[in-house]
């Protein structure tokens, strides 16, 4: 067929999927059969679930169900007997501690023994005991908890008794019966069988599982009789299948088998969550599926994240240097003891051995390694977890990074990677939400190709702007706090109303409505006042709609088809949806009844022969005619008060209104419809669903109920309408788009309403052959393109009308893919893909999605920070160019090099070679471009002036392997990056790409579940707690509330935490490496003996408690430069990306100081006191006490900040050696056998020359490096040295250097700036260049 190309490629996917379809039911059947004849087959049985209640006579069932696991939650990791032997095998997995334990036994072997085997073992036992008494504290909080939780009580059913009685959690198992009542907390997954609300719905709030206050609605299963009626537990015969547990807490895949062989498919709607709370609902009942440590929750139940942070990989490879340093030491003394053994025979001073010397020399190698041990800084691990400790309680208190508005300040989530914050070189960010408000308001519309840009309303929501929006801080402060309340306050949370369908009126809540107002805003979390609800009319599009009022007027037909598109427009906002209806002034299962007075059948037929069209039309390929007896019939049934159940108490509500009614009855009803139609509150799981629905609101389209079967609608001129809902296709990321198959109420006939993004939706749309339709979609298209230059989110909207046939064979194959166990997802996507075909588009929406404050000045400051940022976004083009001129990613003397494949490349195309070939072409024609630019004249740092814009298509070439250096090199010439129309699944990619192939340090930030990938693939992940839920701060190392804390958390905190860090490891390592080189040296004065010239006391506890408290205070306190000018002076973060503070050359000039130093600490008193008749240990004493004196002074020359803690903690330290070795000496006669340490410490302070020697030998170690600081400070001053000297000065000087500072720095970027022009290699956006042209149109 030349005329239709694409018929044999969609006729041979039929073909697959209806094979596929068959050979799949042929399986299913077999598997029943094979079920119900002898039991489940093994292998099945490994990878499903069959739950029956839990009294089944089935034996093989019930054997599987009492093998589940049961409720009972144990979170604890010892017990009693098994917490010394467990921790201890947990601890042994560290190196630091195998090698220290090693150390200690060795000491224990008298051949190779250095002092006493007791002494040489109290480094480990300190370390792993203050580790032990940690852990068992942390297991004895779980385990009061873990009590808490077990001991709660619910009512399960029991047979015998034929009631249902009070067990603790921990006794239910899988296919009890639970009954649980409003706020009650659920206990385990349970499978809904029963809801007091006859229409089967429960509501349910998931804050404590992930963090989300919006309610959540949950159905009984299909098909299940009693609902409405009480549930009679011995009536269940039904048994369910699902998968076996796992931790996808939004995917449940399973069916239920009635007595009658019918299987009904169930999923996620019909699960109740573990840690949920049931809301809006009296009672329910569910089987119990999964129990324990089998449910969702405690399956994602993880703990803390761990990830090893940068310097900690750094760390790990100086300590394996200090390795191979503490080898060659040993070795050098090994040599050196056999060599002198060798050279002296018999000597009178040796008791006589027949050891060969090289064996000697084997024995003193590992007896150097026990007296040189401390060269490997034991104690350094568990100071590292201290300082990051107090790092983040520092970071969590700061109050400028507190949201007063949330109540909510940093959390941090992950505790070993605070550094890392303080070397990001490369940020990705999300746009909506994490960027902007993500409070969408809806701005524009066009439909049937007519633009209705409502003046009005953008004059009403810039004069909001300017003075509400302290209110709506207000209004939300009140929001969150009181979410909080509503857990611990029972009485409140009930009375949050969630309407229904069959909702009667009743006595008014006792509360009051400002208090009910208040409990109900955590559900509104689309918006903050009612102010930024409400929506303006268009007078034009007003006043096409009033036509349908008015039925003298006679509209052309042309105007009839457009009217006709208007209704159908509004009708699909309102129900495409998955929007929750609550009041707040109403109790449970209240619903004010509207009472809208409706015209006779008589003269809406009138109408609709004025129309020449009907009510609501079907698609172009449908019969346009609808038999009168029909419309009736539908319309009457649609109307009918079986929607509204009557209540046993009260008398039955009619909802129809005779049209003999009186004029004043229906003008009083209509003034009652509006009040109570502006009580109406929405609960949307995202905001831009609650701005739509709003928005047709405005036009008289109210969305007043819903429930799983049928949505409750007023429309213009009829009043309301209950709306059979057949279907709802949930939102897909790849299909970017969602639907909702519904029974129209007048025609009868089967639509599918469709909304998504603008370029899926025109791709799906029908290609018309009239003029008319083609038209129409031409004209959107210059809309879209209109609102994406203005900033505008854009979202399509598109219906089609099935023929029951077509509709029945479809129902068919996606009943299988709703019970399907395996695949289950893969065959619902293609089962919807297989509907959202031939849309007929019927308009689009521009919606407000305002930038965050100060967001401008944070990604400024980010950039002069040199971080990379790169925007994701799943956003138009266009869009996503004008808000990155609004936040200053984008400046107006930027290169904008646009690369975009052609947005009609098709599914097959993209298996054609030269594709890809193509895409790589205009990447090299952008780098030559660059080139070319560069040899203008320009400097290379130009390149930091060009701005990559990518498109979605165009990303997923440049992903491919082949085409990855490619993309690369040209991100590498470009300051910033968007990628537009990007999937999660490409954010997390383009994350791990740079990430690995350019070995840099990345950081991501989100606000919804799409970012979690993202956020998890970076080196750090931050999740912001906003309008979309809570998963990315469940996924987040740390959670912040709005963007502009992520200048100070990272400009400032994660400067200080790696600086801080970073100096204090090695500092560390300075003071063990010299003070091991002491004994080292004395070596060679000992005939390499492994003698020491101290007592084995201090030699364990000098750096194990004398030197180890300052460098934990310094580093959580340290501040090498304050706050203010780090935000002040972005530039100063570049040190930390450079890892200056932490390089190999720092780490290898502080051991030649180490050396150094102890090379001055033990020859000065050498000297001083060669030629006396001191001991040993006397010869010592000044040596240690100038190694005390130089390990401090040491750091409080390294140290910036010094204040009263910094000088009583040196001055504490100080005194404790002195005090410990005084009364050591006056004290100990055999603690350091066989030597007698008695009174040696106390003589040697007595006289004058050891004050001497430790003065003296204290100035000289240090003087070089004074010399070395004054040096770098005068001559070559940093950065970070310049602001030091900056901060010295008055104010009105520091400001004047602050100006200079940044005119330098300004002049520097200019004079390698040239006049800006645009490289495009774009294939299908030639209007690309307005967008830039019109800049100054951007939103701020």
């Amino acid at each position: 067929d030349k005329e239709r190309p694409g018929l044999y490629v969609v006729d041979y996917y039929r073909f697959l999927s209806h094979t596929h379809y068959c050979f799949e039911e042929r399986k299913a059947s077999q598997v029943s059969d094979l079920a119900c004849g002898g039991g489940m087959a093994k292998d099945l049985a490994k990878n499903r679930r069959v739950v029956m209640p839990s009294w089944t006579e089935h034996e093989e069932i019930k054997e599987s169900q009492q093998s589940c696991t049961r409720n009972k939650v144990q979170t604890t990791k010892y017990t009693f007997l098994s917490f010394i032997p467990k921790n201890l095998f947990e601890q042994l997995h560290r190196f630091a501690n195998v090698y220290f334990a090693f150390l200690g036994a060795l000491n224990f072997v008298p051949i190779v023994n250095a002092f006493q085997p007791e002494i040489s073992i109290i480094p480990i036992v300190f370390v792993m005991s203050i580790t032990a008494v940690k852990d068992l504290w942390e297991d004895q909080r779980r385990r009061k908890s873990d009590q808490k939780v077990n001991n709660r009580l619910c009512e399960v059913y029991d047979r015998k008794q034929k009631q249902y009685v009070e067990r603790r959690w921990a006794e239910v198992c899988v296919g009890d019966l639970v009954r649980l009542s409003c706020n009650e907390i659920i206990p385990a997954d349970m499978v809904l069988l029963h809801s007091s609300d006859p229409n089967g719905v429960c509501h349910i709030e998931t804050a404590n599982l992930d963090g989300e206050t919006n309610l959540k609605q949950r159905q009984v299963v299909r098909d299940l009789q009693q609902q409405g009626s009480e549930f009679v537990p011995e009536n269940y015969s039904s048994h369910l299948e699902c998968e076996n547990p796992n931790n996808d807490l939004r995917r449940f895949r399973g069916f239920m088998e009635h007595p009658g062989k019918v299987r009904v498919g169930l999923h996620s709607e019909n699960l109740l969550l573990r840690s949920c709370t049931v809301r809006n609902t009296e009672t329910v009942i569910g089987i119990v599926v999964y129990a324990g440590h089998e449910t969702k929750a405690m399956q994602n139940n993880s703990g803390p994240r761990y990830k090893r942070s940068k310097l900690e990989r750094r760390l790990n490879m100086d300590v394996l240097w200090c390795v191979i340093l503490l080898l060659l030491m040993c070795l050098i003394a090994a040599v050196g003891h056999g060599f002198w053994l060798s050279g002296r025979q018999n000597p009178i001073y040796m008791i006589p051995d027949d050891t060969h010397p090289a064996l000697a020399a084997f024995y003193m190698f590992w007896t150097m390694i026990i007296v040189l041990q401390v060269l490997i800084p034991i104690s350094l691990y568990v100071s590292i977890e201290i300082v990051k400790l107090g790092q983040i309680y520092f970071i969590q208190n700061d109050l400028d990074l507190y949201n007063p508005v949330l109540d909510t300040g940093v959390q941090c989530r992950a505790l070993n990677i605070t550094e890392d914050l303080g070397q990001i070189q490369y940020l990705f960010s999300d746009k909506t939400g994490t960027l902007t408000e993500n409070r969408m308001l809806f701005r524009r519309c066009t439909v049937a190709g007519t633009e209705y840009p409502h003046h009005e309303n953008a004059i009403s929501l810039e004069q909001y702007e300017e003075q509400g929006c302290g209110d709506a801080d207000h209004s939300l402060t009140l929001r969150s706090r009181t979410s909080r309340k509503s857990l611990s306050c029972k009485s409140l949370s009930c009375n949050r109303s969630s309407l229904s369908l069959n909702t009667l009126t009743a006595e008014s809540d006792t509360q009051s409505v400002h208090d009910t107002l208040r409990r109900h805003t955590p559900g509104a979390g689309a918006f903050s006042s009612t102010m930024e609800c409400a929506v303006v009319p268009d007078p034009q599009l007003q006043a096409r709609l009033n036509t349908l009022s008015s039925p003298m007027c006679s509209p052309l037909r042309q105007q009839a088809a457009e009217i006709s598109h208007i209704l159908d427009f509004f009708l699909a906002l309102t129900v495409c949806n998955t929007v929750v209806v609550s009041s707040p002034t109403q109790p449970r299962h209240v619903m004010p009844v509207v009472r809208t007075p409706l015209r006779s059948l008589e003269e809406m037929k009138a109408m609709f022969q004025k129309l020449s069209l009907p009510r609501f039309p079907s698609s172009p390929s449908q019969n346009t005619d609808t038999p009168p007896s029909l419309t009736k019939k539908l319309f009457t049934r649609g109307r009918s008060a079986s929607y509204f159940p009557n209540n046993p108490l009260q008398t039955p509500i009619t909802t129809l209104q005779s049209p003999t009614a009186k004029d004043n009855s229906a003008d009083e009803s209509e003034s009652d419809d509006e009040d109570e139609a502006e009580e109406l509150l929405y609960e949307a799981e995202s905001p831009d669903e609650a701005a739509l629905v709003q928005a047709a609101k405005a036009y008289g389209c109210t969305l007043l109920g819903r429930s799983p079967e049928q949505v409750l609608v007023a429309v213009p001129g009829t009043g309301p309408l209950s709306i059979p809902l057949l279907h709802v296709l949930p939102f897909h990321s790849a299909r970017k788009r969602m639907s909702v198959v519904v029974r129209h109420p007048l025609t009868g006939e089967v639509v599918v309403y469709t909304k998504g993004a603008d370029n899926v939706i025109m791709e799906l749309a029908e290609a018309a052959e009239d003029g008319f339709c083609r038209e129409i979609m031409e004209r959107t298209q210059r809309h879209l393109d209109q609102y994406a230059r203005e900033g505008l989110r854009t979202l399509c909207v598109a219906k089609k009308v099935l023929e029951e046939q077509e509709y029945k064979t479809w129902l068919k194959r996606h009943e299988y893919a709703e019970t399907s166990i395996e695949n289950r997802e893969e065959l619902l996507l293609e089962s919807a893909e297989r509907l959202e075909t031939n849309l007929t588009l019927l308009g689009a929406t521009g919606i407000v999605d305002r930038l965050q404050e100060e967001v401008p000045e944070s990604i400024e400051a980010l950039q002069e920070a040199g971080i990379k940022v790169w925007v994701l976004t799943g956003d138009k083009q266009e869009t996503a160019i004008n808000i990155a001129f609004a936040c200053k990613l984008l400046r107006p003397t930027d290169h904008i090099l646009m690369a975009n494949c052609d947005s009609k490349v098709t599914t097959l195309l993209k298996k054609l070679p030269n594709v890809s070939s193509t895409c790589e072409a205009r990447l090299h024609e952008l780098q030559h471009e660059i080139r070319q630019v560069t040899k203008e004249g320009v400097s290379e740092d130009d390149s930091s002036d060009c701005v990559l814009v990518i498109d979605g298509r165009t990303l997923d070439y440049a992903l491919q392997k082949e085409l990855q250096g490619s993309f690369l090199e040209l991100t590498c010439c470009c300051r910033s990056v968007i990628c537009c129309r990007s999937t999660p699944l490409q954010k997390s990619q383009v994350v791990r790409l740079v990430r690995d192939k350019l070995k840099v340090m990345t950081l991501a930030i989100g606000d919804g579940a799409n970012d979690v990938s993202m956020i998890q693939m970076a080196d750090v992940g931050i999740g912001i707690s906003g309008q979309e839920g809570m998963q990315a701060v469940m996924s987040s190392d740390f959670a912040i509330s709005r963007f502009k804390f992520l200048r100070k958390l990272i400009l400032v905190h994660g400067h200080w935490c790696y600086a801080r860090l970073a100096n204090m490891i090695l500092y560390f390592f300075y003071k063990n490496v010299m003070y091991v080189n002491l004994l080292f040296w004395y070596q060679f004065f000992c005939g390499f003996s492994g003698s020491t010239m101290t007592n084995s006391w201090v030699l364990i506890f000098f750096n194990l408690l004398f030197t180890s408290i300052p460098p934990i205070i310094y580093g959580m306190l340290d501040k090498d430069v304050s706050g203010e000018t780090l935000l002040d002076l972005p530039d100063l973060y570049k040190s930390g990306q450079n890892s200056q503070a932490y390089l190999p050359s720092t780490f290898w000039m502080n051991i030649l100081d180490a050396f150094y130093q102890s090379l001055v600490c033990f020859f000065i008193p050498y000297f001083a006191y060669a030629g006396s008749d001191i001991g040993v240990f006397s010869f010592g004493s000044p040596i240690n006490g100038s190694a005390l004196l130089i390990i401090l002074l040491h750091q409080l020359i390294e140290s910036r900040t010094v204040t009263w803690i910094h000088t009583a903690l040196l001055l504490f330290s100080a005194l404790f050696y002195y005090v410990f070795v005084l009364l050591f000496s006056l004290t100990c006669v055999t603690c350091n056998s066989p030597t007698n340490p008695l009174g040696i410490e106390t003589k040697m302070m007595s006289e004058p020359l050891y004050f001497l020697v430790c003065g003296l030998t204290t100035v000289l170690a240090l003087l070089p490096r004074i010399l070395c600081r004054a040096f770098c400070s005068t001559i070559c001053p940093s950065d970070l040295v310049r602001a030091q000297k900056m901060e010295r000065l008055s104010a009105q000087d520091y400001y004047m250097s602050l100006r200079q500072w940044k005119e330098n720095k300004a002049a520097q970027r200019l004079s390698s700036r040239h006049v800006p022009q645009n490289l495009s290699v774009n294939a299908d956006m030639p209007h690309l260049t307005e967008c830039i042209a019109e800049a100054g149109a951007v939103l701020s």
